[in-house]
């Protein structure tokens, strides 16, 4: 569980965002719901590109379920400004990543974070890597944040045309910094970790996520090419708590070997790419409805709370219930808060008057129910 220390909680509690006349607009499938203040056109269009991606991941793996049990809840903002009152406190510091786009798994919702100002050759390339960071599951626990990342650039890249998705596309601006700077030693890319600069730096970030791009790519297309099965191999015994170093030279080689073919690979002028036909989409099935300020205001609380910012979430939930007592997120978010801080007959009174909001329904999270708190 991320931790905040006391100073930056104390920070924090100043509130970030400014309250305006901004229409929130909710877009639903069956697989995913979007809010959004940038309108039900782009909000419609959000949902589009996932359900898209979604298909994608079902034709490449037919047998597997690529629905998850929880539900999935996208904040889909209009800029920088509006992502940062949400992104992770990790990244509010001068001289860290600038995001586009957060993934965070809980057992029981999968929140996805996208900004919509981001411009580029693949302007949907948020939306498609926080995608495949939920299809990779419950796997991003165990799996190498190198080869979670790749992946995740791996498809980010995505292009439809119709009911054709280009898959592995490559990224002008990733070669360019490749080729511009020196690469990682594979050593240290295999052991960076969510704790590393490497994650969160601005300059070495940028280096980690284009370099985990590059090498995921040269593996996954030689893979295929080659009938081997190398990627497999190496997520396998990483899987079985083999070193990462270890599981890389035992499935990739001599990694010096590895590492010159990656300078030489980064410095190439052609990448091989896959075509995919995908069935179409059930257009039928999305609905779009306008919800209130302090809606979405619960749901912002929501994801700060999940996030760790706590002092930002109360703040926030201060209004919510200010302004709609009767609100049953802002409800069950307090009791959540609560919970955490080990406030349990605190937390029963939220808990019980979430309820009474929603007559005979059981809540999504109720740590008291179970008596442990499931989110790590």
């Amino acid at each position: 569980m991320r931790r905040l220390s006391f100073l930056l909680l104390l920070l924090a509690a100043a509130p970030l965002w400014a309250r305006d006349n901004t229409t929130w607009i909710e877009v639903r499938s069956p697989h995913f719901t979007v809010v959004t203040d940038a309108g039900e056109k782009q909000g419609r269009h959000i949902l589009d590109q996932f359900e898209h991606m979604r298909l994608v991941f079902q034709v490449l793996f037919p047998k597997m379920n690529v629905d998850p049990a929880a539900p999935t809840m996208v904040m889909a903002v209009r800029n920088q400004k509006e992502f940062r009152e949400l992104e992770p406190a990790a990244y509010l510091a001068k001289g860290q990543l600038n995001l586009a786009g957060y993934f965070l798994r809980e057992p029981d919702k999968n929140d996805v974070l996208v900004r919509l100002d981001v411009e580029g050759e693949h302007p949907y390339a948020t939306v498609y890597h926080e995608y495949t960071h939920l299809e990779i599951g419950e796997a991003t626990e165990w799996l190498p944040l190198w080869l979670n990342e790749g992946l995740a650039e791996f498809f980010q890249n995505t292009e439809f045309d119709g009911n054709t998705a280009r898959l592995g596309e490559p990224s002008r601006d990733d070669l360019l910094f490749l080729q511009q700077n020196r690469l990682i030693p594979l050593e240290t890319l295999f052991r960076v970790d969510a704790n590393s600069p490497y994650y969160h730096e601005e300059q070495k970030g940028t280096v980690f996520y284009a370099e985990s791009w590059a090498l995921t790519h040269y593996l996954e297309t030689t893979d295929v090419m080659q009938h081997t099965d190398r990627v497999a191999r190496y997520a396998q015994m990483v899987g079985e708590h083999e070193d990462p170093v270890v599981a890389a030279e035992a499935a990739f080689g001599d990694l010096k070997k590895l590492q010159v073919i990656l300078d030489g690979y980064t410095s190439r002028g052609a990448y091989t790419y896959f075509k995919l036909n995908t069935p179409p989409m059930n257009e039928n099935a999305v609905t779009a409805e306008p919800i209130t300020t302090p809606q979405a205001d619960a749901i912002r609380a929501d994801f700060l709370a999940s996030l760790g910012r706590t002092a930002d979430a109360r703040v926030l939930l201060a209004t919510v219930l200010q302004e709609d007592p009767n609100n049953l997120l802002a409800h069950e978010t307090m009791g959540f808060l609560a919970f955490r801080e080990g406030k349990h007959d605190e937390a029963k009174k939220w808990y019980a008057q979430a309820v009474t909001q929603l007559p005979g329904a059981l809540l999504f999270r109720d740590p008291l129910h179970d008596g442990r708190d499931d989110r790590q």
